[in-house]
């Protein structure tokens, strides 16, 4: 048995998809909302709550947890610890009540913050986030628990880039959608270069990831060319049929200016914009990471670029507004 913690949101909607497509071995999704996809194999509980948690998970089954607080506006501040942190704990007490012996954690390039060009798994620890902050502590609580039966258990740590994909309202589908208005205004330079993540990728991957052997394995997961924002601009519009050539731009002080407006703004009439400081830098900052997914023998089923084209088609090319949706950062 897998049981699919948070298996109702993006990349667990992804994952359930291939694992019904492989004929997989019978999983089980365990999250606080019901699947959009997959309500028959669903349960709800929440990882805050370990007695809801406890009565999900089987005997000796394998766990991937993709449960996380994670956009960039969650209020309280609190809940990142709540449910990265706490919910890390809890899964890790009910899987030694349940003698489980593999676990799939879905940590986060954020871990890293502001990263140098080309951070490995290796790299230096600095988060300038509570996000990013309580993703590696709660790697910290499963690291303690595989440490416990170091040569019987199996902890994978996967740390995404920025994940995207059809059906993804998320800060690439953002951008995307700001080019395909017209509207888009390139803040800075555009030569910043951002690794990013296909969702079909990441879920092949976790897949792979459940028969790791025994020990504590960390990976980096990034679709790899790393584009510039005037390579994915420019190609973007080109999907579209329009010029290649990027017309509007700003320099990064001023847009930093005017997402602190926003976030001014924003406090005082208590409503979110999708510009705001944080977000700008960003935007405008170099997000370029390695990994060592290779050495897994893992193959991506998608290129990257083909990701992207698959995803501006679907997005804006067809029409699907009946489709589910999925919101995150």
């Amino acid at each position: 048995m897998i049981n699919v913690i948070g298996g109702s949101g993006f990349i667990g909607s992804a994952l359930c998809r291939r694992f019904i497509k492989l004929q997989t071995d019978s999983f089980q999704i365990v999250d606080k909302n019901q699947s959009l996809f997959f309500p028959e194999k669903a349960k709800i509980a929440d990882v805050r709550n370990v007695s809801g948690l406890e009565g999900y998970i089987g005997e000796g089954a394998r766990i991937i947890n993709l449960a996380a607080e994670h956009r960039d506006d969650v209020s309280p501040l609190s809940l990142y610890q709540d449910v990265n942190v706490t919910g890390a704990v809890n899964v890790c007490n009910v899987a030694r009540k349940k003698n489980v012996k593999t676990i799939v954690f879905t940590s986060s390039v954020a871990v890293y913050g502001f990263a140098p060009i080309g951070t490995s798994e290796s790299g230096k620890i600095a988060p300038f986030n509570e996000y990013g902050r309580t993703k590696y502590e709660a790697e910290q609580v499963y690291k303690a628990w595989q440490a416990e039966s170091a040569d019987d258990r199996t902890l994978v740590i996967v740390r995404p880039t920025v994940v995207f994909g059809e059906r993804n309202r998320g800060n690439v589908f953002n951008l995307l959608k700001q080019i395909a208005s017209g509207r888009f205004v390139m803040v800075g330079g555009g030569q910043n270069r951002k690794s990013m993540a296909y969702v079909e990728n990441v879920a092949a991957f976790l897949e792979h990831a459940l028969n790791f052997k025994p020990g504590l394995h960390i990976y980096n997961y990034i679709d790899k060319p790393d584009f510039t924002m005037n390579t994915l601009v420019s190609h973007v519009n080109q999907l579209l049929g329009r010029s290649a050539k990027i017309r509007l731009r700003l320099p990064f002080v001023i847009g930093l200016m005017i997402g602190k407006l926003f976030d001014v703004v924003a406090k005082v009439i208590n409503k979110k914009f999708p510009i705001s400081a944080i977000r700008v830098k960003k935007f405008c900052a170099n997000s370029v990471y390695e990994s060592a997914v290779a050495e897994t023998g893992f193959v991506p089923p998608i290129a990257l670029m083909e990701a992207i084209e698959r995803t501006v088609r679907y997005e804006f090319l067809e029409d699907h507004s009946s489709e589910p949706l999925f919101f995150s950062e």
